[in-house]
């Protein structure tokens, strides 16, 4: 009696090993496809928090552009190099600009 509860303790012990190696690294939603899709949606979380951030900086300036002829004119000047016609424009690029969140895929 005791040799047979021996053995079917065994055949379980077995089973139950392959199964959750099975599991862990074989089966379609395995533990690591978990892992890495978890790793993933956090990154596209960062990425959907700056362009949420990016769209509200963007409304801001788009409703202040419609109220405001000094923020046109400034816009102007800024971004298109705009200038009167007694003026002269100087350049100045800085590399440290803000720049997008690359996504991997």
């Amino acid at each position: 009696m005791k040799k047979v509860k021996n053995l079917l303790i065994n055949r379980f012990t077995i089973i139950l090993f392959v199964f959750v190696v099975w599991m862990a690294f074989f089966d379609e939603n395995s533990m690591l496809r978990q892992y890495n899709l978890s790793q993933e949606l956090n990154e596209v979380k960062k990425v959907e928090q700056y362009y949420k951030t990016e769209i509200k900086n963007d409304s801001l300036e788009v409703l202040l552009q419609q109220t405001d002829l000094k923020a046109v004119e400034k816009l102007g000047r800024e971004r298109y190099n705009m200038k009167k016609d007694d003026e002269t424009i100087f350049l100045i690029v800085r590399d440290d600009e803000k720049k997008e969140p690359e996504v991997k895929k």
